[in-house]
């Protein structure tokens, strides 16, 4: 379970600083359908995902971390949740969003309790190798 969670969260933030960055270079051009949306949506466009690459490097960090921080995983598990949870929101106000956002809501909605569950299984393991 250790290594599953350590290769999820080193996962997890190698997607999220390359989609961030992704986004953060190219602006509107980036996301379907947004090509006109004009200089606000693209400043923000950017604005936004500089944090998420942000997050990401936030990801990473706690993949580096021995034992990876359960509560950290957890932290960062319920701000992508948090996320998916926004989709749906605007799911339910605007109605259905370009085709790809509607995956990328389920992987928003499932990750994080995959996360939850496996957040302590470094601190487990390492635990029990310690006790005599």
């Amino acid at each position: 379970m250790d290594r599953a969670l350590k290769w999820l969260v080193w996962a997890m933030g190698i997607a999220c600083v390359a989609i961030g960055a992704f986004h953060l270079v190219l602006g509107i051009a980036s996301v379907p359908g947004e090509g006109s949306a004009g200089a606000t949506v693209d400043s923000r466009e950017r604005f936004y995902n500089a944090i998420f690459l942000g997050y990401g490097l936030a990801w990473i960090w706690t993949a580096r971390q021995a034992p990876i921080p359960a509560k950290a995983v957890r932290a960062l598990a319920g701000i992508f949740l948090l996320g998916g949870i926004g989709r749906l929101l605007s799911l339910a106000v605007h109605g259905p969003p370009q085709w790809f956002q509607v995956p990328l809501t389920v992987l928003e909605l499932v990750l994080p309790p995959v996360y939850f569950w496996l957040a302590d299984a470094d601190e487990r393991t390492r635990a029990a190798t310690a006790e005599p």
